[in-house]
């Protein structure tokens, strides 16, 4: 994927995930001991700062957005409820986009 069209697609899922309403159902929960409206408002900050720098993210901000992913990985299995399972699954995929085009990304 080449970073015009990974910026396309950021945006467009971006522009989902910023209509949706946080899942009332997740609110407070700490699935894997893991504080998901902190999840989400980490996520958040990181890809609109991706966005707002025109596809660009300090080595900084990509080591917490990874750490993010691993944190959206550790906590999508233990989400049972319809509505949280699939807004955070959804949350997933641009923090995973933007995530590999980061400084310090890994290769593979």
């Amino acid at each position: 994927m080449d970073e015009a069209e990974r910026l396309w697609d950021v945006s467009r899922l971006w522009e989902e995930h910023r209509r949706a309403v946080f899942p009332a159902d997740v609110r407070g929960a700490e699935p894997a001991g893991i504080d998901l409206v902190l999840l989400d408002a980490t996520v958040v900050g990181c890809v609109s700062g991706w966005l707002d720098g025109g596809g660009s993210l300090d080595a900084e901000r990509g080591h917490i957005l990874r750490d993010a992913v691993t944190d959206l990985d550790r906590v999508l299995p233990e989400i049972t409820c319809a509505d949280g399972s699939r807004s955070f699954r959804h949350l997933r995929r641009p923090a995973a986009l933007v995530s590999a085009a980061s400084p310090g990304a890994a290769v593979g």
